[in-house]
């Protein structure tokens, strides 16, 4: 009988431990985009506009350029929500990436990509390297999604899309819509700024909104 009544207490503990865990990593889910201004932005780029409209953030501009937070990021979870414009558009969210000193971007991006292409969730290397994955295939043991199936349809072209983005040491994972588009080992950047991009189409609006982010 003490032996059955241990464990159901312990079988209590346990629950109550998972449910604080639980409850604590929720709670470090910080909004980086409050739904109402663009405070914790910046605009690295002498072009470009950018507001705040019933709760979605809309980038405008004729020549392309990335709206940044303020704050640098390492190893994390990135929830976000984009929406192309229709006709010719591609964007992205940088992550773990540099300024240089005229104030251009440059690193890891995660595509969005509006072409008959389909390489939406694919890794880009801004300003850099180029393509990364799919183009360039990287020789470990995480990369071994083929890119022709369900991953290439995964984006949803004419609507809102959400990306998932995890950094964590030198393991990069982009997810688009719940559908795992990369998994790559890279070491090339292992801190840096978020920002969304205008391509820079004129007279074309990107939308953004839900924009979150989890620290380890």
């Amino acid at each position: 009988m003490k032996t059955m009544y241990t464990t159901f207490i312990s079988f209590i503990f346990f629950s109550l431990n998972l449910q604080v865990s639980s409850k604590s990593k929720k709670e470090n889910w910080v909004n980086l985009f409050n739904g109402k201004d663009l405070s914790g932005w910046h605009n690295p780029y002498p072009h470009g506009e950018f507001k705040v409209v019933k709760g979605v953030i809309e980038l405008i501009a004729n020549k392309k350029f990335f709206l940044a937070y303020d704050k640098k990021f390492s190893d994390f979870v990135l929830e976000a929500e984009i929406k192309l414009p229709i006709g010719k558009a591609n964007s992205g969210f940088l992550f773990r990436s540099q300024k240089r000193e005229n104030g251009s971007m440059f690193g890891y991006q995660a595509e969005v990509d509006g072409s008959d292409r389909k390489w939406s969730g694919g890794l880009y290397d801004e300003g850099r390297r180029g393509w990364i994955h799919p183009k360039k295939p990287i020789e470990n043991k995480y990369n071994k999604i083929n890119w022709k199936n369900e991953r290439s349809e995964a984006f949803k072209r004419d609507e809102w899309n959400h990306y998932k983005i995890r950094s964590l040491g030198d393991h990069i994972q982009i997810w688009v819509n719940g559908i795992k588009t990369t998994d790559l080992k890279d070491s090339t950047d292992s801190k840096g700024f978020i920002a969304i991009q205008h391509h820079g189409e004129k007279g074309q609006i990107y939308r953004f909104k839900n924009i979150k982010i989890l620290e380890f």
